[in-house]
């Protein structure tokens, strides 16, 4: 079953927040990470993963997506720090997944 991934990077702790949709996460953070993609997270050096969940159903990723993005930046920083206190690159554990 296809696995589908909400995350957020960041900047730095408390630093500038981007939150994303992909199926492909070791891919898209890699592309942040080596500024690939033109855009915000290129502008900002927004290249450290502080936060990611998953999801089968594309339909509830992107919904979830949108609904982050609207929050208060309190509530995305009260989030990450639920799980990644230290907001720490966790892009490294996903690579030992593999």
């Amino acid at each position: 079953m296809k696995q589908y991934y909400v995350y957020i990077m960041a900047s730095k702790k408390n630093g500038t927040l981007y939150t994303g949709v992909t199926s492909d996460l070791i891919k898209r953070v890699y592309e942040h990470k080596s500024n690939m993609i033109e855009g915000f997270t290129k502008m900002y050096k927004v290249h450290t993963l502080v936060y990611y969940e998953t999801t089968n159903d594309i339909s509830a990723a992107i919904e979830r997506e949108k609904q982050i993005k609207k929050w208060k930046r309190q509530w995305k920083m009260e989030l990450i720090e639920k799980v990644n206190p230290q907001w720490n690159d966790i892009s490294g554990f996903l690579l030992s997944q593999e």
